[in-house]
Order: structure tokens, then sequence, then C-alpha cells
């Protein structure tokens, strides 16, 4: 028999064991690939952020040939430096792609469970559904190779012409029956709210918060190029179109679990905007702009919850 008190203690202490923990924001190392991952975590943890997005691609931080060496070393760094090896951002496309299962595979050595992989594109004069059963098949089999591992790869969602995941629906539609554990979506909101500015972001984000594993934070304007054609500018974090508060406030709902990546990819940033070799722009500056984004973002998520 449980006693009346036991009964009460119980209750009291669900609503904590149930409390999610807090969503952990990490900074994308492309925009530091100027220096090195120990001066990149070192920034990452003095402003704040939970951990480091690195890169493990040709002219990342970690080459992808070098993995099994260098990627247990980057962890160790990282955490000398009081941060965290959250997530890694790869070049892989299919288990084809060289050195796929080496990565995965240190993923798992490690303990790591999260990378960005995709870059499918559309082939002009070909039928769609067609297209999107190829890329259904490739998903299947790397949802299979990153279920041995115990990984999960998230797909990045991009913008614009012929970018499978722009629209969001063709990536639904052939990761829909599979195991979302092991290959999910990266849902970045500045290129989603391009595709879909009113309302459509709000719709692909409702659409795929079941199989979405991490997310990306980005904002923009509409601006005109040398050509007078009309394309999205990259800006900083609330001086864009992005619905920063409502995001958030669905990311809440849907029990969003993270990881949540900042991604800087504007010219106020100078050339490591775009993950350049050098840093053109005063360190101090550069900081600065960083702790400013995350200062925003840290505000709205607090706002909402998260």
């Amino acid at each position: 028999m449980i006693s009346r008190r036991e009964v009460l203690i119980g209750m009291a202490a669900a609503p904590l064991a149930a409390a999610p923990a807090p969503l952990k924001v990490c900074v994308f190392s492309k925009h530091f690939q100027w220096t090195t991952i120990q001066e990149t975590a070192g920034i990452a943890a003095k402003l704040g952020f939970d951990g480091v997005d690195l890169t493990v691609r040709k002219g990342g931080h970690v080459l992808p040939e070098r993995v099994a060496e260098d990627l247990p070393k980057a962890l160790e760094t990282i955490r000398k430096e009081g941060s965290q090896l959250t997530m890694i951002t790869a070049d892989i496309l299919d288990p084809a792609t060289p050195h796929a299962e080496e990565i995965v595979k240190t993923m798992k050595s490690i303990g790591l469970q999260h990378y960005r992989w995709g870059g499918f594109k559309l082939v002009d004069n070909k039928p769609i559904p067609a297209q999107l059963e190829v890329c259904k098949q490739k998903s299947k089999a790397l949802a299979d190779l990153n279920k041995q591992y115990g990984v999960c790869a998230m797909y990045h969602t991009h913008s614009g012409f012929n970018q499978i995941g722009a629209s969001i629906w063709d990536l639904w539609y052939f990761l829909k029956d599979l195991d979302t554990k092991y290959v999910g979506v990266n849902y970045d909101i500045g290129h989603a709210t391009v595709e879909g500015g009113y309302g459509g972001w709000i719709n692909s984000a409702n659409l795929t918060a079941p199989m979405m594993r991490g997310v990306a934070l980005k904002d923009f304007k509409w601006g005109k190029n040398a050509k007078g054609a009309w394309i999205p500018e990259w800006c900083a974090a609330g001086q864009g179109m992005v619905n920063y508060p409502k995001f958030f406030s669905m990311l809440k709902t849907n029990g969003f679990q993270g990881p949540l990546q900042m991604h800087y990819e504007y010219p106020e940033l100078g050339e490591a905007h775009a993950g350049k070799a050098n840093l053109d722009i005063p360190k101090e500056k550069f900081i600065a702009i960083l702790k400013r984004d995350l200062d925003y973002v840290r505000a709205g998520m607090k706002t909402a919850g998260l």
C-alpha cells in the first residue's frame, strides 16, 4: 500500500522531473576558420554559448580524412576551454560520400550524437517525383548507417533555385517514412522565411516539427543586387524579417530539444561571415557582434520559456 504522504510527495516531484532541459545554443565554427579550435572554444565559452558546431569538412577545422585522429583531440580542446562540442557540420550526402562511415564511427567513439548533412539538388528537365525517390533511397541508406552507430543526421534547409528542402514539402516527402531519430531536419528559420515569409514558414515548421532535430538561426531583409534583382540580404538577428518571437513560441509548444545553432552570415562580420581564413575586422568588433546577436536570442528564448 502507498501512503497518502508518498502520493503527495510523488505529485510534487513530477513537474520537476518532467521539466525539459534548457536548449543548448552553439556557434557555427565556420565563422572562426581564421583561428584555432582552442580560440574558437575560448571565445564561445566567454560569450556564453553552450557549445560549438564544428566544421568537419574540406577546409574546416577538422578535415574528413583526419577525423579519427583530430575530432577526439578537438573535443578535448573544446572541453578544456570550458565549452562543449554540441554537433558537427559535415559534407556527408549519403553513405557513399568519402569518409562518411569514418566520421559517424568517430562520433560514436566520443559520444557525439548530431551532425549536419544534406545538399540534394534538383536537376532540370527530369521529373521531380522520380528525383525525390532517389533522395529517399539515399536517405534510407544513411539512416541505416546512422542507426548502426547511434547518431542522427540533420538535413539543413536552404533557400534558392533547385535546392531540395527549400520548399520543405519535398524534404518531408522523402523523410516521412524513415526513422527520424537517424535522419531528421535541421530547420533554418532564415532560409525558411525567405521561401515562405508570410505564412509558409509557419506551415513548414509545423509540418517538420516531429522530425526537427536541429535549428539554425539567421535573419535577412530583401534587397536588390547590382543588376537590380531582388535577393535576400542576411543581417543581424532581430533586424530582419524573421519572426523570432513566434518561432520560439512554436519551438516551445512543439517540445523542440535542440541543438540550436547561431549563424552570422552577413557582411558586418567581414570575411569571417563566409568562412574565410582571415579576420579582416578588429577582433573586438567580431566578438561584440557575436555577443549582440546572442543576447537578442537569449532574451527571446527566455520570454518563450525555452
